[in-house]
């Protein structure tokens, strides 16, 4: 099942969200102090291309500089982002076979909002990898 939920998202919505995290990683990779933010948004555009199947985790070493980040992130572009997979979340949950897409859009708030010292995992080992 979450392959078959994987291709219809891949379909509608995950390749281009895919590459709009894309490109936003590529401009951000274009300054060194960007980097950082760069990688965590080709990150999300992964988990975003895929998202059936897998999670979130924290990083029990992501230290200071990470929780810095975040805060920098969350101000700059993280309340965008939330808020457009928050609206497209609730607009997809008003059809019944839109449910599991707007709850993959749900799953991708936490990542866009904090997305430094975080880990993408299998849903099937979440633990294992803390």
């Amino acid at each position: 099942m979450k392959t078959i939920l994987n291709v219809i998202w891949l379909i509608l919505s995950g390749f281009w969200l895919f590459l709009a995290y894309l490109a936003a990683g590529v401009l951000l990779c274009i300054t060194i102090i960007g980097i950082p933010f760069g990688i965590a948004a080709f990150r999300i555009g992964v988990y975003a291309l895929w998202p059936f199947g897998y999670t979130t985790i924290e990083r029990r070493d992501a230290g200071a500089p990470s929780c810095l980040g975040n805060v920098l992130w969350l101000v700059l572009a993280g309340w965008w982002l939330a808020i457009g997979h928050i609206v497209t979340g609730l607009l997809l949950c008003l059809t019944i076979i839109g449910i599991p897409f707007g709850i993959a859009n749900f799953k991708l708030i936490p990542v866009s909002l904090f997305p430094l010292g975080r880990e993408i995992v299998p849903t099937d080992e979440p633990f294992a990898a803390r």
